[in-house]
């Protein structure tokens, strides 16, 4: 690159049958981009014509199992060395494309990942909440690619472990609400392509982390945990941000699945999650359906002191319901409305107050 000559950034897009979600994910994010690529891959909507309002680099690609091959074609399309990457059903509320520009335009990040963060928008029967990461999603094509047919992974072309930086980048993920899985069958084609890839490469935890999630998403969680203990029977380094989420969810497949005792087995874990408020609440929920409700107030009440957990609620009203839920059980009611009161307007505990007070 020149100097003085600002980087050029390119949003590279695979989409398939993306017609209810790509004109919003694309109408909050043109504007913060030089170029836009988007590569269909069979869409049979309304998808490619949407795209072609906002760009005219819209490409087709034969379908073939293979996400990162998708992935790298839309890639090698693009104008620009740096790579922004999203998906149709994420959509962007905040871009501060200075300090985006801050970051692409140093010269000493051209080896490194830029990360942003996604607010995973989860429902299930009961409610709606909110679950957030931090994503590689950006990254220069000259030192990059994609490597893994599903879940695909960004990788450094000298095969070398990378730096990453958070960016100030923030997307909602619609993927996986109600509405979204109604109408697409995404979980069970991802079961498929991940059972190919195990095939392909039978030692790579990660896989068998992310089949897990996909029934633990199915809410089977007995198959669930039985991909979670596979993926734990290999020698993983437990400070990898995928692995602190793999021994969270297995918690609770084990939860879901009632074998509570069984789930005092991650315990073994507690001195590496010291610091992480989300360990520490499963491990509350643990001990609370073990009956071991002393150790399961101090858990949740450890969750408060940290600022902020991935799930919305593990350092406030969560951590304060189940702990009102405690005493309620012991019969100490005044303990239980005090903690319910303190969630707020969290439904569950205001059904719980108005309960106790008629």
């Amino acid at each position: 690159m020149e100097i003085g000559k600002k980087s050029i950034l390119s949003l590279c897009m695979i989409v398939k049958n993306e017609e209810k979600s790509l004109k919003k994910c694309l109408s909050k994010v043109a504007s913060f981009v030089d170029e836009i690529i988007i590569v269909d891959t069979g869409s049979i909507d309304d998808t490619k014509d949407i795209a072609l309002e906002f760009t005219d680099k819209v490409y087709d690609f034969k379908w073939c199992n293979d996400f990162s091959k998708a992935r790298n074609y839309s890639i090698s399309k693009a104008a620009g060395e740096w790579i922004l990457v999203l998906d149709a059903d994420e959509i962007v509320n905040d871009f501060f494309r200075y300090s985006v520009d801050q970051f692409i335009n140093n010269p000493l990040n051209k080896n490194k990942v830029g990360r942003i963060k996604r607010i995973n928008i989860m429902e299930d029967s009961f409610e709606s909440k909110k679950y957030t990461e931090w994503v590689n999603r950006l990254f220069n094509k000259n030192y990059f690619y994609y490597d893994g047919i599903i879940h695909e992974q960004i990788t450094s072309r000298d095969k070398q472990n990378y730096e990453t930086e958070k960016l100030d980048i923030t997307a909602d993920h619609i993927g996986y609400t109600k509405e979204v899985l109604s109408r697409s069958n995404k979980i069970k084609r991802n079961i498929d392509m991940l059972k190919s890839a195990i095939s392909l490469n039978s030692e790579d935890p990660y896989l068998y982390y992310q089949l897990g999630k996909s029934y633990y998403m199915l809410k089977d969680y007995k198959t669930a945990s039985l991909y979670f203990e596979k993926a734990l029977t290999f020698d993983i380094d437990y400070y990898l941000e995928y692995v602190s989420d793999l021994v969270e969810t297995y918690g609770y497949s084990l939860i879901n699945s009632g074998r509570y005792s069984d789930a005092l087995i991650i315990e073994n874990t507690s001195e590496i999650y010291e610091n992480n408020p989300d360990f520490q609440f499963i491990m509350g929920l643990i001990y609370m359906n073990n009956a071991m409700f002393e150790k399961a107030v101090s858990k949740f009440l450890h969750c408060t002191k940290f600022p902020y957990g991935k799930v919305e609620g593990v350092t406030s009203f969560s951590a304060y319901y189940n702990i009102g839920v405690i005493y309620d059980v012991l019969g100490v009611k005044d303990k239980a409305l005090q903690y319910y009161r303190m969630c707020g307007e969290y439904e569950p505990a205001l059904k719980r107050i108005k309960a106790q007070l008629n």
